[in-house]
């Protein structure tokens, strides 16, 4: 059997993506790749689990798939990014998937120039990001800012997050006590439940502004919301074409699955992770501004497939573990062991075929071959290089591949690549029978932490800790 349609359609140029699956093929990497066979069985599995969410979708259970398609919403956030110019920083306050969209969609996008975090004149606010409760990191950054011309976004669906709700009491106090409670209203940006939860009792008791998570949109999915999009436009991103991106790649659900990067993506991994013992797999952009694509993409993956149960009921550990890696430099300091060491690893590069900048590299010392050869290039040049080559060791060395390219960094490119990997992920718990759109493992270690702080409730998680948690001296050293 020849390759697949599929296989052959994602070789061709795509305005704002390509998937490259050549280096899980058995032809590239040997016996741990893929057959003809092994694709045909990705289909058939992969098309009930198709059928499976998108009919979730129809039903209206999976609101994050219409996100793309809200005009509306980006004319009111780009109605208070023109009514927050007035301040020199815009603070977002929130952890999680309350951070890791924003901070990745701002990296790899942030305004260039007078924008930029180097100085100049700023046409926007300087968007800054406090998604930890380090008290020495958190105070540094407070310390910096000229808190009157500092706005704060806090962004909390349930109101009960500790570390955010930390922060923002932290931040309340200080605008009272240096700007007087009349402030409140014009340095504070709340981004929570529409209906319910302590923050909305906040907002609603004391005239503060506020915007809306959406019912049905966990955090991890969030970065079309106003979780994402108003600090985003804030900031100076064209959140337009930002979701115009997302929606290309939602108007693409084919019938036939294995012609739709998405479906493919969720059926090549789960294919590998269960068949091929592929349990981990690498997201490694050849580009700085998207290695914090990496990160967002980390929890994602991790909090969306790490189960304990399926639906059924039935314990079984499932998912594949998302690791961060960003070339060339982890290349020095990672890549031994995907080359070498233990074959559990699937690499999953990101790159841009042409960067927005470039610098080319002198003609100099030609008179040495180990530098004669690097004039005349560039350094984007070389660094693409590294990844088809790095690509190729892998693929020779037995070590599955792939390649997601766009071809340049744009907000559209963004939103399709966000879009899909979300996409993949629901498709991804259809495959796993699991539920994606939970964290029941996480919830746990926020009961011990509450009962460790006197939350009222939770009692019984201090009483069960101390009771079965006691450090022994005998192993403390």
């Amino acid at each position: 059997m020849k390759k697949s349609e599929a296989h052959k359609a994602d070789s061709q140029p795509h305005s704002l993506l390509t998937l490259d699956f050549n280096n899980l093929m058995a032809g590239a990497v040997g016996g741990a790749g893929l057959e003809a066979a092994d694709l045909a069985a990705i289909r058939d599995i992969l098309t009930p689990a198709v059928k499976n969410v998108l009919t979730r979708y129809e039903k209206g259970q999976l609101p994050f798939m219409n996100l793309p398609f809200q005009p509306d919403e980006v004319r009111k956030y780009q109605a208070l990014a023109d009514n927050l110019k007035k301040f020199d920083h815009l603070v977002v306050l929130g952890i999680g998937g309350s951070a890791l969209g924003t901070r990745a969609v701002f990296n790899a996008l942030k305004p260039l120039g007078p924008n930029s975090p180097a100085g100049g004149k700023r046409a926007h606010p300087r968007l800054l990001i406090a998604d930890n409760i380090d008290p020495e990191s958190f105070l540094a950054l407070l310390e910096g800012l000229d808190i009157r011309k500092t706005a704060f976004n806090v962004i909390s669906k349930s109101g009960a997050t500790a570390e955010t709700m930390s922060q923002f009491l932290i931040v309340y106090e200080r605008l009272r006590h240096d700007l007087g409670k009349t402030a409140l209203k014009d340095h504070l940006i709340i981004t929570t439940d529409p209906e319910g939860g302590v923050l909305r009792k906040i907002v609603d008791s004391q005239g503060l502004m506020s915007l809306p998570v959406p019912p049905g949109v966990g955090g991890r999915f969030s970065i079309m919301t106003a979780v994402g999009l108003a600090p985003l436009a804030v900031a100076g991103i064209n959140i337009a074409e930002f979701l115009a991106g997302a929606g290309a790649c939602q108007k693409e659900q084919t019938s036939e699955v294995m012609a739709n990067k998405a479906f493919l993506f969720a059926g090549l991994n789960w294919f590998l992770t269960t068949r091929k013992k592929r349990s981990s797999l690498v997201m490694m952009p050849y580009a700085d501004s998207l290695s914090q694509v990496s990160d967002w993409f980390g929890q994602l993956w991790n909090e969306s497939l790490g189960k304990g149960h399926l639906l059924s009921g039935r314990e079984a550990a499932t998912g594949q573990t998302a690791i961060k890696a960003v070339g060339a430099t982890d290349q020095h300091s990672q890549l031994q062991l995907y080359m070498e060491g233990p074959k559990d690893k699937t690499i999953c590069f990101l790159r841009a075929e042409n960067f927005r900048q470039n610098l080319p590299i002198p003609r100099l010392f030609e008179e040495y071959p180990e530098l004669a050869y690097l004039g005349g290039h560039s350094l984007g040049e070389l660094l693409n290089y590294e990844q088809r080559g790095t690509a190729r060791a892998l693929a020779e060395s037995g070590r599955p591949n792939l390649t997601l390219s766009m071809p340049q960094i744009s907000p559209a490119s963004l939103g399709y690549l966000m879009q899909m990997l979300e996409v993949a992920t629901v498709v991804s718990g259809a495959l796993y029978k699991i539920d994606p759109l939970d964290q029941p493992g996480v919830e746990l270690g926020k009961k011990y932490t509450y009962g460790l702080m006197g939350r009222d409730g939770f009692d019984d998680f201090k009483k069960n800790y101390d009771r079965t948690f006691r450090d022994d001296p005998e192993y403390v050293l």
